[in-house]
């Protein structure tokens, strides 16, 4: 984590922005000076009073804290929008805010206070109020990048946290491998007259090599994920027989593309483990390309019988999305259609 802190920068747009303010805010008084402002404007103040002082406190709070909440919490409301409308309806009601609060303060304050406001004064009031709007504007920045930074932070801690777990589970699931490949040998030695049987304990080897593999990467290749995809398809064409049917539709210029290691498997071994499989109804599964997404469907058929399952699975897959290719899966059931929609981009 230290690391991670150590090598962050400070964006050099809020830098110009912070070095700009500072140096207007500090040579405000030099510019009023300058064209004589001052002194007009203390000839013409109204006299100070217990309610002058009430009155423009209580509104600078007011307005003050408007503004914070319209450029933090409350521009949540519209964070749907793209950056340009955001910022354009942002900029409109803080300008709506400050000429609003500006004019019920001149409104009020001959009321409260007893004392009318001369042109000079109100126009100092506009130009007081403005500075307090780009400092409250500029305060909230500064509190949105704070946010975003803790969020950043606690998204790093539970990155590592799930890496840590990722990588307790492979060495449970690396507990002397050469135990079942040894075993799985022996039986291909006692059914080496069996072809079928075989060719299942082959393709269940591989499986299980994959898995213990991929276990140390993130994405593997659309190539790979197929190969190790068509194992699994065996070994459930083997229970099945021709009551399980699968399409595999992808075109080559997309091998190369990387997803999740067992996706596609995790999706048709749901479509098998939810749906009912028999010589009345058959199972037939779809997986294909377009516009850029892996779909994988299925008609829904569910079983009728018990089916032991966490619920979790689709929901791994969209978490595993999201956190190595910040997009998220798309599911749907319209037409009676099971349908899972997995980004290649």
């Amino acid at each position: 984590m230290l690391s991670i802190l150590d090598f962050q920068h400070i964006k050099h747009t809020v830098i110009v922005k912070i070095a700009l303010l500072i140096s207007v805010l500090t040579n405000l008084p030099r510019t009023l000076s300058l064209f004589n402002v001052t002194d007009k404007l203390i000839e013409s103040f109204s006299e100070v009073s217990i309610k002058d002082i009430i009155l423009r406190a209580f509104f600078l709070f007011i307005f003050s804290f408007i503004i914070l909440q319209l450029n933090t919490n409350w521009k949540n409301i519209y964070r749907k929008y793209s950056t340009i409308v955001r910022s354009s309806i942002t900029t409109l009601l803080n300008s709506i805010v400050y000429l609003g609060v500006v004019e019920l303060f001149t409104i009020v304050y001959p009321l409260f206070v007893k004392e009318s406001i001369s042109e000079p004064e109100k126009g100092l009031i506009y130009f007081v109020y403005l500075v307090v709007l780009l400092i409250a504007v500029f305060i909230a920045r500064i509190l949105s990048y704070q946010i975003v930074h803790q969020k950043d932070l606690l998204e790093n801690e539970r990155l590592k946290q799930q890496n840590l777990q990722k990588e307790l589970t492979a060495l449970k699931n690396q507990i002397n491998p050469h135990f079942l490949f040894n075993s799985l040998n022996s039986l291909n030695s006692i059914v080496r007259d069996n072809k079928e049987a075989t060719t299942f304990v082959h393709k269940l080897s591989f499986m299980y090599r994959y898995i213990l593999q991929s276990g140390d990467r993130d994405l593997v290749s659309l190539k790979e994920e197929l190969k190790f995809l068509e194992s699994y398809i065996h070994l459930v064409k083997t229970r099945y027989r021709d009551r399980f049917t699968i399409d595999v539709s992808i075109d080559e210029k997309y091998l190369e593309k990387e997803i999740p290691p067992l996706a596609l498997q995790l999706l048709v071994e749901n479509a098998v483990k939810h749906n009912e499989i028999s010589k009345s109804n058959p199972l037939h599964v779809l997986v294909y390309v377009k516009d850029g997404f892996i779909y994988v469907e299925n008609r829904i058929r569910p079983r009728t019988s018990f089916v032991d399952s966490t619920g979790n699975g689709l929901m791994n897959l969209d978490k595993r999305y999201f956190l190595l290719k910040k997009e998220h899966i798309s599911i749907s059931n319209a037409d009676n259609v099971f349908r899972v929609k997995l980004p290649i981009s």
